[in-house]
């Protein structure tokens, strides 16, 4: 039975998980610049040893509203969540998280499509969900998050 590695984050009390072959580290918020005119799902630039990589607020992207975490990242230190670090189609970028959870290794014939009570860009940005005795750990799709 094939199975499917996933690391995975909450994001404003939602439990979420990403393909971990996209993920290229996970660090925490490094000083932010911003960027004027950008999407408003985009935080900004981050140098990570020399790479610049744009950082997605990912709450925002999902149509979640804007992440408390990026309410406290106006070129501070003491930032609050994580970055995931992801890789696809060649592009890197960092998406803003709340919370960083584990790796699960999860069969993959208990894979379900996402939740139909899911409406908007989320379902869209879902690959699927795999159901837990906790609720649902909803699988994002890396290369439609980018």
């Amino acid at each position: 039975m094939a199975e499917q590695e996933l690391c995975t984050f909450f994001l404003n009390g939602m439990f979420f998980g990403i393909d971990v072959q996209d993920v290229q580290e996970v660090i925490r918020p490094h000083t932010l610049t911003p960027v004027p005119l950008a999407p408003p799902d985009i935080c900004g630039l981050i140098n990570l040893r020399g790479q610049i990589l744009t950082v997605i607020d990912l709450q925002q992207r999902l149509d979640m509203g804007q992440s408390a975490m990026r309410l406290t990242t106006k070129l501070r230190d003491d930032l609050l969540g994580f970055y995931i670090v992801v890789c696809a189609d060649d592009q890197v970028v960092s998406l803003l998280v709340d919370e960083v959870g584990d790796v699960l290794a999860l069969p993959a014939n208990t894979f379900q499509p996402p939740p139909a009570t899911l409406k908007g860009r989320m379902r869209q940005l879902l690959a699927g969900a795999y159901p837990l005795p906790e609720g649902f750990l909803l699988v994002l799709d890396t290369e439609k998050i980018l």
